[in-house]
């Protein structure tokens, strides 16, 4: 990296340059895809969730550089929550994670959270029995809106 200006912190810069979790997961227990019509950007979560946690995450990102850190940090995150506690996963968990994004790209934060619960609701159509509270109360839909 140069020294130059850059809108992004070096944690942002980091996710972005070496992203964590990239790739599908093979039998995944739960995919999720959104996008962004006014950006552009597309993410897909796969989720492998045992004994009610999540295993393993992995993402896809077709996106700016704030949308694959958010990707990247959001699947660090929920790796080892139940499905109740990623049910109450926020994008303000990877603002913060992230140590902030520019407010022009909060959106993509706000994307991670939506691929990731798509996917939790789409574990729940695949495995109905395993459904909680949480998950029966907050449908996800595919989402494609602009920000």
């Amino acid at each position: 990296m140069s020294d130059t200006y850059t809108l992004y912190n070096s944690t942002v810069m980091d996710h972005f340059m070496n992203p964590r979790n990239m790739g599908d997961i093979r039998d995944a227990d739960g995919v999720g895809e959104v996008g962004a019509a006014a950006c552009g950007d597309i993410m897909k979560i796969s989720l492998k969730i045992k004994d009610g946690r999540i295993e393993d995450a992995r993402f896809k990102t077709f996106g700016c550089g704030s949308a694959i850190a958010s990707s990247s940090m959001a699947t660090e995150l929920i790796k080892g929550r139940s499905i109740d506690e990623a049910m109450n996963f926020s994008n303000q968990e990877v603002v913060d994670a992230l140590g902030g994004l520019p407010p022009v790209k909060i959106h993509c934060s706000v994307l991670a959270e939506e691929a990731l619960k798509a996917a939790l609701e789409d574990y729940v159509k695949r495995h109905p029995e395993k459904a909680t509270q949480a998950t029966k109360a907050a449908p996800v839909a595919q989402v494609a809106h602009a920000t």
